[in-house]
């Protein structure tokens, strides 16, 4: 068959895109105590045809922006579409014809669009991820959970690494929540049919000047809405990365390390992340999970979407899938904000949470723990964070330190519990890893200096720093010359010490997510001036999740010596170890300082 008039075609096509692309955009709502209106963030309003406002839609005078701060030039962006469509072989067919947005009737929309969950009335503007009934000859492709590296170009498939066409899966994507820090948006509209899949954004904005700008760049794309978290007060960022993927039979849960940027999924082969993934199958039409079945996974990531304001109909359509598959790992999160009151909601965010997450899994323990943290970003840390961070490993919900720190402890009190705190300090000092690269090892990577951007240390906050001295070390990849930025804690018992959990168990334990090594990722518990109840402060938002690995049972030795958790050896098929273990001191290196 021929390609005969195709170019005529296109043209047409492209000065249909281009006509529409060009219009002035729809008018925006007004913003409303801090966020955009449901109408900005609906998924199933009433179009009267894919990338066209409703008829009865005031035009905006706002110019167009065609390369503004999403970073969307709409004209190139069709071009290139019509001529990789142009190139593709027609013959012989292996899929069906995507259908156009453009033409596009109402109803053809709704029938791609998410149905509303029982116990929602079924209005047009309900939407959710279940639309589609379960089938029961679907396999699900993770369905108790895997952690995955990122593949990068250059590199050898392993099968312990994925891309991120595999990951989203376009060919039956109905609909995709997505939450970044940083976007490549054009990039991104490249590996998802934009014709059949609905998109909403997650993005920060910290004021309502960049809200306005983001909603008139997209007002036009009739698939894609906006959710902008709460950045009020203390807030500074919305660090963390999170993917619902819904599909006909199962919802993706996906927590990557990785911003949705090429590089950080491998395609310059340079950079290194990794993720989380589950699939949870769909129930059969008219049954969904009941609140009060829902495990410990589910609670936690329900809890943390409706915080970002995630729409209401779309959180409620997350009961419409089985979490039976999540009962044994645990979804984690910081909440930005300030979090105090009688509910005590302090107790379920931050590291707090993290905690109480360990605690939940049966992982608590009042025995030393070694602990590998690779981060990709380093604060000022000091043995104070280190020390919340220890305690919340082994299960502490932050009030122990807090006590002690806290104006409540008397002096006598803080004296008596001194030895404690001196026993921490040393299990920390010589059982306490952070992996972050030396500037040696950046220039020597594959991408060199120009690919450190994402990699942030300051020299002041090392310098000033004594503890974090001793405890850095170089992060150098097992994919020589790939620079990371994993955000990655691995948890087991020290040598001798493989008693005391509460599961009667000895498990290890790993953190896959987005929150780095810093008291803005984890937040701070400190004493309310006026109610002197606890008060826990979060700068950023960050979500993850955490894996058991229940092989450990009791501490033994090796053939060779040396007790097994001495090495990373235990989360051998269960999460990936992407470091030269056990990583070399900085001693007379320097660490990488981005802004240097």
């Amino acid at each position: 068959m021929g390609d005969a008039g195709a170019g005529d075609s296109g043209d047409e096509e492209l000065k249909l895109a281009i006509a529409l692309s060009m219009r002035e955009p729809a008018a925006v709502a007004p913003l409303r105590n801090g966020s955009l209106m449901r109408d900005i963030v609906d998924l199933t309003e009433n179009l009267t045809a894919a990338g066209e406002p409703n008829s009865d839609t005031t035009a905006s005078t706002v110019a167009p922006t065609h390369g503004g701060i999403l970073g969307l030039d709409r004209k190139a962006m069709e071009e290139e579409r019509l001529a990789r469509k142009r190139k593709a072989p027609i013959s012989p067919p292996l899929r069906a014809k995507i259908r156009k947005t453009a033409g596009a009737s109402a109803q053809q929309l709704h029938d791609q669009l998410p149905s509303s969950t029982a116990g929602v009335t079924a209005t047009s503007s309900n939407a959710g991820l279940h639309e589609h009934p379960a089938n029961g000859n679907t396999t699900l492709r993770f369905p108790a959970g895997v952690v995955k590296k990122t593949w990068a170009f250059g590199f050898p498939r392993t099968g312990e690494d994925i891309k991120l066409e595999e990951v989203l899966e376009r060919k039956d994507l109905t609909l995709a929540v997505l939450s970044s820090f940083q976007w490549d948006v054009e990039w991104l509209l490249g590996k998802i049919d934009t014709a059949t899949t609905k998109l909403i954004m997650i993005m920060q904005a910290k004021d309502e000047a960049t809200k306005q700008q983001y909603a008139l760049e997209t007002a036009n794309m009739a698939n894609l809405r906006l959710c902008f978290p709460s950045m009020e007060g203390q807030v500074n960022c919305m660090h963390s990365k999170l993917m619902l993927l819904a599909h006909h039979d199962y919802l993706r849960i996906v927590v990557p390390t990785a911003n949705l940027v090429a590089y950080d999924w491998g395609e310059s082969g340079v950079m290194e992340n990794t993720l989380f993934l589950i699939d949870l199958p769909r129930h059969p039409k008219g049954c969904r999970t009941s609140p009060d079945d829902l495990t410990f996974f589910g609670e936690e990531l329900i809890h943390f979407c409706q915080a970002m304001g995630l729409q209401t109909d779309v959180v409620n359509s997350i009961y419409g899938f089985d979490f039976s598959g999540t009962k044994d790992i645990a979804f984690v999160h910081t909440i930005g904000g300030t979090h105090t009151g009688e509910s005590e909601p302090w107790r379920r965010t931050g590291y707090c949470g993290l905690g109480r997450a360990v605690q939940h899994l049966g992982l608590g323990t009042t025995q030393p723990l070694r602990i590998d943290f690779i981060a990709s970003s380093v604060g000022a840390v000091n043995i104070d964070f280190l020390i919340m961070l220890y305690l919340a490993a082994q299960g502490n919900d932050g009030l122990r330190e807090y006590n002690w720190r806290s104006t409540l402890a008397t002096k006598a009190a803080r004296k008596r519990d001194h030895s404690w705190r001196d026993e921490l300090i040393e299990n920390i000092e010589n059982h306490f890893r952070l992996y972050f690269p030396s500037r040696d090892t950046v220039m020597l990577s594959r991408g060199g200096v120009g690919c450190g951007g994402p990699i942030c240390l300051q020299s002041k906050w090392y310098n000033s720093s004594t503890i974090l001295q001793r405890i850095l070390r170089d992060c150098k990849s097992t994919r020589e010359g790939l620079l990371m930025h994993n955000k990655l804690l691995y948890v087991r018992p020290q040598p001798h010490h493989g008693l005391g959990f509460s599961s009667g168990k000895c498990p290890a334990w790993a953190y896959v997510g987005s929150a780095n090594c810093s008291e803005s990722a984890w937040g701070r518990l400190v004493q309310d001036r006026y109610t002197q109840a606890p008060k826990l402060n979060c700068r950023n938002w960050e979500c993850g999740v955490i894996m058991p690995v229940r092989a450990l049972q009791q501490a033994t030795m090796s053939d060779n010596g040396p007790p097994i958790e001495d090495s990373l050896s235990v989360f051998d098929g269960r999460v990936p170890v992407p470091i030269q273990y056990p990583g070399e001191e900085m001693k007379d290196r320097t660490p990488w300082y981005f802004a240097e």
